[in-house]
């Protein structure tokens, strides 16, 4: 699991990096598609470096390196400054699908935010200790939490690639850097909101055995109940 602080390194490599020296370019005089250019080839350093460093490269890793010399090649032929503004959308536009896609394709064998949130929170006593295949084989009810939070994450990517992508064909191309990055923080603090309020309402910290969990969450009513 990443620590935390390699996880603030990795944060301002992929997104403060980028747009430091996109503005620091453009101060120096370079054009918008030099400077765009310079900066959408900083998230593949990390991947190199991994590449280095662990002689490996992950699938998520090979994504990015595809993606940013591809986006870079079409730009540069295209010379088009505001296609490689809108990267960030189409990347982010294919993280939702594939968290979509993750609820019926026959290579995924659980849904994405399952596969995602498993190994930061199982096992945890604060979340409780239970076996999430024995829940996973028994629970309905904990089946259907993890396909719906898959939804509204891959939903909530799929808003976050559409809002991107109007950005960088509207709004001044130096204006769209910035505004870009900020939108990273605001749009997985709005899913993760909104996730964590379902699973409480769902029950799910109940089904795990967190130890403060209300348990009249997901408690069923009875029958009598309905009529009020």
């Amino acid at each position: 699991m990443i620590g935390p602080r390699r996880q603030l390194a990795l944060m301002v490599l992929d997104i403060g990096a980028p747009i430091g020296l996109y503005y620091g370019l453009r101060g120096a005089g370079l054009s918008n598609l030099v400077a765009l250019s310079a900066g959408a080839i900083v998230p593949a350093v990390g991947v190199i470096i991994q590449l280095i460093t662990r002689r490996r490269l992950d699938g998520v890793g090979g994504v990015v390196v595809v993606s940013v010399a591809a986006t870079i090649m079409l730009s540069l032929i295209t010379d088009s400054a505001r296609f490689l503004l809108a990267r960030d959308g189409f990347i982010t536009a294919l993280w939702g699908l594939w968290f979509l896609a993750t609820l019926r394709a026959r290579w995924a064998r659980r849904p994405a935010a399952y596969a995602l949130a498993r190994p930061l929170m199982e096992g945890r006593r604060a979340l409780g200790l239970a076996s999430w295949e024995q829940l996973w084989a028994d629970q309905a009810t904990f089946r259907r939490i993890w396909r719906v939070s898959t939804v509204i994450w891959g939903a909530g990517l799929l808003a976050d690639a559409v809002l991107r992508v109007l950005m960088s064909y509207t709004l001044p191309v130096s204006v769209v850097p910035g505004l870009g990055g900020a939108l990273w923080p605001v749009t997985f603090a709005a899913i993760q909101v909104v996730t964590n309020v379902y699973y409480h309402r769902a029950g799910l910290y109940r089904l795990l055995g967190a130890p403060w969990a209300d348990n009249r969450l997901a408690r069923p009513r009875r029958a009598g109940s309905l009529s009020g």
